[in-house]
């Protein structure tokens, strides 16, 4: 199944998504297990994982205190914004950072980061995508690397949503697919 121009992309899997953090995806730490599960296939494949991370200055756009939607989260150089122990990253996985503009919102791995440049770099052609949060940062990533041209597989298993309204992880993962990206579960 994984071929040459194959990468695993892990979205924001972060200390302050997961229970007990700043901004904690209800069942956050579900996707560790089926994440550690792809990087062991892709490592074995010797193919590239790379992973996004929000790494915010202090007082961004999008905390409260400064009217956005969100608490302070993953700042960087935080305990909250490290990945969490659990998540079996190889020291080759290659990290780019998000967010780190303090008056522009960062959904997507590919706003304001050098994602795209590092994958056209490595002639990376599909991406294998999982982690936090299916109905946001998960979402925003898939619908620019289908702009961008990349065939998206969502990994089912991997994410898991905010769901701030009930329903909103499943509208986004049925948006996702009518864009294009190809579900796979199990």
């Amino acid at each position: 199944m994984l071929q040459a121009g194959d990468a695993l992309l892990i979205v924001d899997v972060q200390n302050d998504f997961l229970p007990g953090g700043a901004l904690p995806v209800a069942s956050g730490a579900a996707v560790l297990e089926p994440l550690n599960a792809w990087i062991a296939r892709f490592r074995q494949a010797r193919l590239p994982i790379f992973v996004t991370r929000d790494w915010h200055p202090p007082g961004h756009c999008s905390f409260r205190p400064q009217g956005g939607p969100w608490p302070a989260h993953c700042v960087a150089g935080s305990a909250g914004a490290a990945f969490p122990a659990q998540l079996a990253l190889p020291p080759a996985s290659i990290v780019v950072s998000k967010g780190r503009q303090r008056e522009a919102e960062a959904y997507s791995g590919f706003a304001g980061s050098e994602l795209d440049r590092e994958l056209r770099d490595q002639g990376i052609s599909r991406l294998f995508i999982g982690g936090l949060a299916t109905d946001y940062c998960v979402l925003a990533t898939v619908n620019d690397a289908l702009r961008l041209n990349y065939r998206v597989v969502l990994l089912g298993d991997a994410v898991r949503p905010v769901d701030l309204r009930p329903g909103d992880g499943d509208r986004a993962i049925t948006a996702m697919c009518a864009a294009g990206a190809q579900l796979l579960r199990g």
